[in-house]
């Protein structure tokens, strides 16, 4: 599926832009191959920039393996994780590290969950028996993180402040709202299509962290909306701060050579980081030559089209381009909602529509190939229809909380 999905960017790229240029936009041939020059360039950026911060996480984390918190983190949250992912043995590594992404996501830390989710993909390659094929546990932990739920999404605030909204983080519940859709329906499709039952243990994770949601949610509601923004980059910096003090500590404690395995852990990151390239240039240089050649801005027109010729009202329609772009490319959807905002209005009904959307979900794309493409998985089965599935329903939750919050 991969192998015609890729091959397909390239394709209608072509066929688009022959169109193009007989339609007299001689400069189109030009656009498409300067693009494909400028993202490749940008997987290489992507993936150096990652060198640092995977050389930093995976030291830490491996001092954290050494010290054993990690096997504790695994024991706490056994019972759920050997429900929903049975494949994975109690105890094992991945059970810690998958938590640790999914918590570092939703505290909105990207810093760390992407170190983080890739060393969980790779404890869960080593329990793959079909090296190049994608697991089940693969699979769920994928969409999980292309539907995360982040609890604080700053920088959606910080952008409707900076372009002059009333109040920033009005749309916060509907995203909070959308993106907690987007992940039960992911978390729900998986656990189908893989016949995992669901009993009451993991209804009782699932009802426990909804509670805790709802408690954080409503002590965020109590703090003044100029305070909000403060507080929450004190907690993002306080938290990575006491992880890492707690690593080091811990490991100190325990006797562990925490410089020599910090070293030995930052070096697996480096080779991570480079193994990425590859991966990175062919994806982002496909879906490069599908935006550039104007095939990208067809479909949105069309879709617009045809949603006002039913008769479906034209509150949002202006802000679809976001939703079509949000599983290619985070950038390319952050400067579309940044243009939807400019053009009609940061209040206005598409513009918080547009910034519900972009808080909704995760860069399907981009994740499936990060995390698949450092393991060298190719057969990615069923992953991007659930990865898409949960785009789907985050902007169609985003589409109806934002008619009903602010139309």
């Amino acid at each position: 599926m991969l192998n015609y999905l890729w091959g397909g960017f390239f394709l209608v790229g072509f066929v688009v832009a022959l169109a193009r240029y007989f339609g007299g936009d001689e400069a189109v041939f030009q656009a498409v191959i300067q693009s494909t020059f400028d993202m490749a360039k940008l997987s290489v950026e992507i993936a150096i920039g990652l060198v640092g911060l995977l050389a930093l996480w995976c030291g830490l984390f491996r001092i954290a393996e050494q010290a054993g918190l990690i096997a504790s983190l695994s024991r706490a949250l056994a019972p759920f994780f050997t429900r929903i992912m049975p494949e994975v043995p109690k105890g094992h590594a991945a059970h810690g590290a998958v938590t640790m992404n999914l918590a570092a996501n939703m505290l909105g830390l990207d810093n760390a969950a992407t170190p983080l989710g890739l060393k969980a993909m790779q404890a869960l390659q080593a329990l793959n028996p079909v090296k190049n094929t994608a697991s089940n546990a693969q699979i769920l932990f994928l969409v999980l993180n292309t539907s995360s739920v982040t609890l604080l999404p700053v920088t959606i605030f910080m952008y409707r402040a900076q372009l002059g909204a009333v109040d920033p983080t009005d749309v916060f519940i509907p995203i909070l709202l959308a993106t907690t859709a987007s992940s039960l329906v992911g978390l729900l499709a998986v656990m189908l299509i893989q016949k995992i039952p669901f009993d009451r243990v993991v209804l009782s994770y699932l009802v426990a962290g909804v509670a805790l949601m709802t408690g954080f949610v409503y002590w965020l509601s109590l703090l003044p909306t100029a305070e909000l923004s403060g507080v929450s980059q004190l907690m993002a910096n306080g938290l990575l701060l006491s992880v890492i003090a707690i690593f080091i500590g811990v490991g100190l404690w325990r006797r562990v050579p925490v410089y020599e395995e910090f070293v030995e852990g930052a070096k697996e990151g480096f080779e991570t980081a480079i193994k990425l390239i590859p991966y990175l240039v062919a994806m982002l240089v496909a879906i490069g030559v599908f935006r550039a050649c104007g095939a990208l801005e067809y479909l949105v027109a069309q879709i617009g089209a045809l949603l006002l010729w039913v008769g479906v009202g034209n509150g949002f329609v202006e802000a679809l381009p976001v939703a079509l772009m949000k599983p290619f490319s985070g950038s390319g959807a952050r400067a579309l909602m940044l243009d939807v905002m400019n053009a009609h209005g940061v209040d206005s009904l598409p513009g918080r529509i547009a910034a519900v959307m972009q808080g909704s979900t995760e860069t399907t794309f981009y994740v499936l190939t990060v995390y698949f493409g450092v393991v060298g998985i190719t057969r990615i089965r069923y992953a991007l229809w659930c990865g898409l599935l949960c785009d789907g329903v985050g902007m169609v939750a985003a589409i109806g909380l934002g008619m009903w919050f602010f139309a």
